[in-house]
């Protein structure tokens, strides 16, 4: 009885028949595809994309060199040098991460006690050399300053959060 069966649906095509009645129904209802140089999809607040640092309304940086974030860095990217101001606060001389050693876990920016360093929603930072994914102070305060609209309502979005 089988033998006839199997006969009879590789006769009459019936898989094929099955397959093109699914393409068809699926056809035309809405595409889940996003065209993505052009369009992209929405991103959480609490994406880790590139790392930025942050600076006060005023323009002053708001890194006060604790170093909390270098001795959390799992992945010792993080390298912070100091000096004393006339003020007697502290501010970074130099603040460089290693990007090819991190592996965004999100600790640095979950240690900072002033978000000065946090990870932007920058995904898009691929490069051809590695020397460009070392990043000094002047480039993470430049992604900071690009990025702060989008940083500062992310933050205040996941704020009850934290």
């Amino acid at each position: 009885m089988s033998a006839l069966v199997n006969v009879v649906r590789s006769m009459f095509l019936t898989e094929l028949l099955s397959g093109m009645a699914l393409t068809f129904r699926y056809m035309f209802r809405e595409r889940k595809t996003l065209n993505y140089p052009h369009e992209k999809g929405s991103l959480s607040p609490r994406f880790r994309g590139e790392h930025a640092l942050r600076r006060y309304p005023n323009g002053e940086e708001r890194c006060i060199a604790c170093k909390l974030c270098e001795a959390v860095c799992p992945a010792l990217a993080i390298t912070i040098e100091s000096e004393p101001r006339d003020d007697g606060s502290r501010r970074t001389t130099r603040y460089d991460i290693d990007m090819t050693k991190c592996i965004y876990c999100g600790l640095c920016q979950e240690a900072c006690p002033v978000d000065a360093i946090v990870e932007g929603p920058n995904f898009e930072f691929a490069t051809e050399t590695r020397e460009e994914l070392y990043y000094d102070k002047n480039k993470l305060l430049a992604n900071g300053d690009r990025w702060e609209a989008e940083i500062a309502a992310n933050l205040a979005a996941d704020a009850k959060y934290r």
